[in-house]
């Protein structure tokens, strides 16, 4: 009977739990919060359309085994824009190493300082080689097995084609107090991207609780440091906004409140750029209701 009734007082105190976060309202302030989403958007405007943006992704080139040659020539084994040399050099792949050689003539740079020959590190190591060549710059990526260059064309079209990131007004009622329900030990969840046949892997603590508009729901974060990292889908999905849902970020702040503000909800890379690999939402983050906050589909040429 004492087991019995330590459920029941478990379960609750976390019904308590559950109804205390969600019956204040978490913005106090309501013209201070409006200024820091006003922030927030610009921030996020300008770092898409920055020297690293999503907007200057130009090209995504997997590399053959063996010799690659490159350069806006259509005859190379991988073509980049026309901007690039007809011939710039080539790219061997052996065993997971890339070594670039550079064709006589051709200026391609790292920190400043041109190069003939290197072995570039790819983005899964702690000093990944960045290129520079004129308006363009790329570096080798990793994708489970495979080998590529992420190309970026820092005076690419949609940079200035982009004046705003359409969003949905905002609304403190999508700014909710969430409580964190773990498993007994943290799982792993293997989630698809566009890219075909390749997946992305993260732990997941458990899940977050929370209430939106009278409605009880659950996502499950993945682990980011300190903070939670969210791709969420919902009913607005595919229609006014992106078809590959949408990302999100949790931080419990400095008493452990976990705080889910929708009107942050943002486009993932791939909304921007077709040549960015994206985790899409486990389906266990497919919410049976319309989250009109945060950021709308953008559409770009």
């Amino acid at each position: 009977m004492r087991n019995f009734s330590s459920v029941i007082l478990i379960i609750s105190l976390s019904l308590l739990h559950f109804g205390c976060n969600t019956a204040t309202p978490v913005i106090t302030d309501e013209a201070g919060y409006m200024e820091e989403i006003e922030n927030w958007q610009q921030q996020r405007l300008e770092k898409l359309k920055g020297e690293n943006g999503w907007l200057s992704l130009a090209g995504l080139f997997w590399l053959e085994q063996g010799e690659n040659s490159f350069g806006s020539d259509p005859a190379n084994n991988i073509v980049f824009p026309e901007k690039a040399e007809a011939f710039c050099g080539t790219l061997e792949l052996d065993s997971g190493a890339v070594t670039l050689r550079v064709a006589e003539g051709v200026g391609i740079s790292v920190k400043d300082s041109l190069i003939t020959e290197i072995k570039l590190a790819d983005d899964h190591s702690k000093n990944v080689t960045h290129l520079q060549q004129g308006d363009l710059a790329w570096y080798i990526i990793k994708r489970g097995d495979r080998y590529g260059i992420h190309l970026r064309d820092h005076k690419h079209p949609r940079i200035d084609e982009l004046d705003h990131i359409p969003s949905y007004p905002v609304q403190t009622s999508y700014v909710v107090e969430a409580y964190l329900e773990p498993f007994g030990s943290p799982k792993t969840m293997t989630v698809a991207t566009p890219l075909e046949g390749f997946t992305e892997s993260y732990q997941c603590p458990g899940t977050l609780n929370f209430r939106l508009n009278g409605k009880e729901l659950k996502l499950h974060p993945f682990t980011s440091g300190k903070d939670y990292f969210l791709a969420i889908a919902d009913e607005t999905t595919g229609l006014d906004t992106y078809g590959a849902g949408r990302f999100m970020y949790a931080t419990p702040d400095s008493t452990g409140r976990i705080i889910l503000d929708f009107n942050k909800a943002y486009n993932p890379p791939c909304a921007f750029s077709p040549f960015a690999t994206c985790p899409m939402p486990p389906r266990e983050n497919s919410l049976s209701v319309a989250i009109e906050a945060g950021e709308k589909s953008v559409h770009l040429h």
